[in-house]
């Protein structure tokens, strides 16, 4: 399941791309085609993300909610741009080294700061069509394809809604939620969700991550996964803070000190930081120039514990243990996260 840097990454595009332009919107499948008739033809007005959920705005105060969810994802098309510092890896990010550079410079020569300029997705010289596929991050990939010539591309398989403009198209496919909102009902749903990092004021955020895990007794290896406690937070996150903090993840939230539960929100905050910033999951510090190249080529580089069960810990080379919680893999160290 996508989550939230990959989220947020994506109303991005839809900022740089949509925002601004009257869009068609239509459902190729079939499924949704009552929505689409409420916004067809009406301008983009805003895009934003709220953890995992994706809000594009319309004239009339009229909103398209999208929540991605295990199978959800987004295939752009057309004279697009990458987000900024998507280029920061290869193979799985890209299929292309795009920028142009040597590919075994170190990340910082191919990756672009969020906030500054952004390569284009074609080739140099004459733009060429190109497709973005954004969904979960580990699958993010990008096909620079000259038989993308015709524009806009037929819709491939089974597309819930296609947004168009004279130059971008997006096609969304398998999400878990999909749905025209009114303002109100846009509220009601951010309402429901616990703080984002990158919505929130840092320090309200603190408070109501505090507020909501606070007195729970409720194991923080479950919390964290609660949408209503924090936002974006999935498995893979989830797994690296709490071996981050060093934390048991079966320990309650009321358990945990005050100061405890406040270095979690410091640390999302800078986790989604960095992984809005590279496009990858990338929750080990202190790496030298050749760890880092290999951690956003590879997710197994990247990682303290997630994926690892059965090998070694990094810290203590304990074996890294896997359980089922609530339905989702959990992975931890049991001698390095043995207490609160």
């Amino acid at each position: 399941m996508p989550e939230g840097h990959s989220v947020h990454r994506i109303a991005r595009q839809f900022a740089r791309h949509f925002v601004g332009e009257p869009v068609r919107v239509s459902s190729p499948q079939g499924r949704f085609a009552d929505g689409a008739a409420l916004i067809d033809g009406r301008t983009m007005t805003d895009s934003k993300a709220v953890g995992k959920q994706m809000f594009l705005e319309f004239d009339a105060a009229l909103w398209l909610r999208v929540h991605l969810g295990i199978y959800g994802a987004w295939d752009f098309s057309g004279s697009i741009t990458q987000d900024a510092t998507q280029r920061s890896a290869r193979g799985r990010m890209g299929q292309t080294n795009m920028t142009g550079t040597d590919p075994d410079a170190a990340p910082d020569a191919r990756t672009t700061v969020v906030g500054g300029h952004e390569a284009s997705l074609s080739s140099i010289g004459a733009p060429r069509r190109t497709r973005l596929r954004m969904a979960e991050a580990e699958k993010e990939s990008v096909i620079d394809d000259a038989a993308l010539a015709a524009f806009p591309p037929e819709p491939v398989g089974q597309v819930r809604v296609r947004l168009l403009t004279e130059r971008a198209v997006a096609d969304l496919r398998g999400p878990t939620a999909c749905e025209v909102l009114d303002a109100q009902g846009v509220q009601r749903v951010i309402d429901a969700l616990g703080p984002d990092p990158l919505v929130d004021d840092a320090d309200a955020g603190e408070e109501r991550m505090l507020a909501r895990i606070r007195g729970r007794r409720v194991p923080i290896g479950l919390l964290l996964m609660d949408q209503s406690v924090v936002s974006g937070i999935g498995n893979v996150y989830r797994a690296e803070m709490l071996f981050r903090a060093r934390l048991d993840p079966h320990v309650t939230g009321a358990a945990l000190p005050d100061d405890v539960i406040r270095d979690l929100w410091r640390d999302w905050r800078y986790l989604l930081g960095v992984g809005v910033e590279t496009g990858q999951m990338l929750t080990m510090d202190g790496l030298d120039e050749e760890g880092q190249r290999a951690a956003l080529r590879n997710r197994a580089d990247r990682h303290w514990v997630y994926k690892r069960e059965g090998l070694p810990c990094r810290i203590c080379r304990t074996t890294i243990a896997l359980e089922i919680a609530a339905g989702r893999k959990l992975y931890w160290c049991p001698s390095c996260q043995a207490g609160v």
